[in-house]
Parts: C-alpha cells; sequence; structure tokens
C-alpha cells in the first residue's frame, strides 16, 4: 500500500480537498513583519526580526536556513501565532493570526514525548485537546486509534505501539513525534530542526519519511533547519536569513524534479544549489 493510500484510508482529507483555497492566495503571507519582545526592546529599536514579507502558496514546502540566533524558531512562533507581530501583518489560510492556530502541527529536535504514556498515547495525545476532536473522542476514540495505528505504520512504526519512549531509539522517537503533530490533520506542519540530534543515516531515512508524507497530503510546511543539504532535498522554496535582527535576505527556489531520491544528492545540480546557499550563508556571517 502507497503513504498516500494509507492516509486516504485513515480517515485523512485526499490532497484535492487540502487545496480547496483559491490559487491566487498565498496560504502564508507576511507582510512587512517585526517583532521584539518586548515593548522595551521595541522602544529601544532592538528587534529579533525585521521586515520580513513573504507569501507561501497551498501546499507548499519551504525551509528557512540562516546562522544561530538569525530568528528562524522566532519566524515559526509568528507562523503558528505563538508571538504576536509588534509591526506588520501575518495571514495564515486568508485570516489575519492573533493568537495560537489550531490547524498546524509542530515537531522540534527533542521528540518531546511524554515517558508515562505508550507510543499509541503519545500520537493521539493531540486529539485529546484539539477540538473537534477532544469533544469527539469517547465516541469516535476507535476510529481515531485506528488512524493513529495506520499513521505508526507508515513510517514504519506497527508493533511499536505499546513500547514506551525510552524503548525507541531517536530516530523511532521522533517518527513518533512526527506522527503526533500530523494526527489531526493539519493544513500546516513546522518543523524545528527536527533531525539535527540524529547520526547521518537515520537523518536522512527520516527525509524520505517525511517526503513521502508531505506527497501523500500535500499540507504546507515550514522547516526550519541549519542543514542546507536536508533543505534543498526536502524543499519547494529555502529562504536565507540574516545575522539577527533576522531579514530575508534570498529566496531560492529549488527546481529539482519530485518525487525526489537520495541519489540526487550525489549529482551536481544538488551540489551546485547546496554550494550556492552555503556561499550565501558564508558571507552572512562575515558581515
Amino acid at each position: 500500500m502507497t503513504v498516500a493510500n494509507a492516509f486516504l484510508r485513515a480517515g485523512a482529507a485526499a490532497p484535492s480537498e487540502l487545496s480547496a483555497e483559491p490559487v491566487a492566495r498565498p496560504f502564508v503571507d507576511f507582510n512587512r513583519v517585526w517583532l521584539a519582545y518586548n515593548d522595551e526592546l521595541a522602544r529601544k529599536g532592538e528587534f529579533a526580526i525585521e521586515d520580513i514579507s513573504l507569501q507561501v502558496e497551498p501546499g507548499e514546502f519551504i525551509a528557512i536556513v540562516g546562522p544561530s540566533g538569525c530568528g528562524k524558531s522566532t519566524f515559526m512562533k509568528l507562523a503558528t501565532g505563538l508571538k504576536p507581530a509588534t509591526r506588520g501583518v501575518v495571514k495564515i489560510a486568508g485570516e489575519k493570526v492573533t493568537g495560537p492556530l489550531k490547524m498546524v502541527g509542530m515537531a522540534f529536535q527533542a521528540p518531546t514525548l511524554l515517558p508515562w504514556r505508550t507510543t499509541l498515547q503519545n500520537v493521539m495525545l493531540p486529539l485529546e485537546i484539539v477540538e473537534p476532536y477532544r469533544s469527539k473522542l469517547r465516541q469516535k476514540r476507535g476510529e481515531y486509534t485506528a488512524r493513529a495505528r495506520e499513521l505508526l505504520r507508515t513510517v514504519g512504526l506497527a508493533g511499536y505501539e505499546d513500547k514506551y519512549p525510552w524503548q525507541l531509539s531517536g530516530g523511532m522517537q521522533q517518527r513518533a513525534s512526527i506522527c503526533r503533530a500530523l494526527i489531526h490533520e493539519p493544513r500546516m506542519l513546522l518543523l524545528d530542526e527536527p533531525f539535527g540530534a540524529l547520526d547521518a543515516f537515520t537523518r536522512e531515512e527520516l527525509w524520505c519519511v517525511l517526503r513521502d508524507l508531505w506527497q501523500a497530503q500535500r499540507f504546507n510546511v515550514i522547516l526550519v533547519t541549519h542543514d542546507l543539504r536536508e533543505a534543498v532535498f526536502l524543499a519547494d522554496t529555502v529562504y536565507v536569513m540574516s545575522q539577527r535582527p533576522g531579514r530575508i535576505l534570498t529566496r531560492k527556489g529549488i527546481d529539482l524534479p519530485r518525487p525526489r531520491d537520495l541519489d540526487l544528492t550525489y549529482t551536481e545540480p544538488f551540489a551546485e544549489l547546496v554550494h550556492s546557499l552555503r556561499e550565501k550563508i558564508g558571507h552572512v556571517r562575515q558581515h
């Protein structure tokens, strides 16, 4: 069974249903956005990010790269509504962001699985919190459990549903974390260095897992990463941010055919894209 068919059997929306937004309207829209972490810093003109404008189409996969401390994670907080913009407007799905969004899923470098819950129970956690799932959980528990099991199967965790986090490898924990981020069928997935703590082989394996999940559903993805190979392999568009205060310096479209196989990472076109991004970041560090 393909990953796409597995998602449809698990009750997820088909790609055509997720692209109901008019093509002309971006799904993510930052219009001259500035952020200072408090009013005093704003009065002093000390901003974490400044004057960011970008538009992301429905279903697009973007990556944000740049030096440490440049505001990549701050960008994600703005996109999820966890931080309000000091200046400018952030819109998601055509609506101005005024608070935390329910339509997003998030995964971080540390899987943050709850140690007293099994893998299956960890994956189902958002269904206990996010509406409308929370109010339907009692009557639809069987359906939701089947969905969680199918999602775990698609990422290679069949048979590990009843294991606790300490019984899983780091890569397995991160797979479970991604399943947890997707179980409530979010329209946007935000990933903050999700594979940074893993070894190279596991990291590349999870690139392919994420690639397949995204191609099955075509939710929007914002990936923050230090790994330029990861950004080029996964993303449609890569944005390079400046040193703090963070600004968008470069927008690089990744014109590589999909679906992408790991063999692509050894080709000259791939290497040239990575090199061009590395040169840009090297220039950022020198200024």
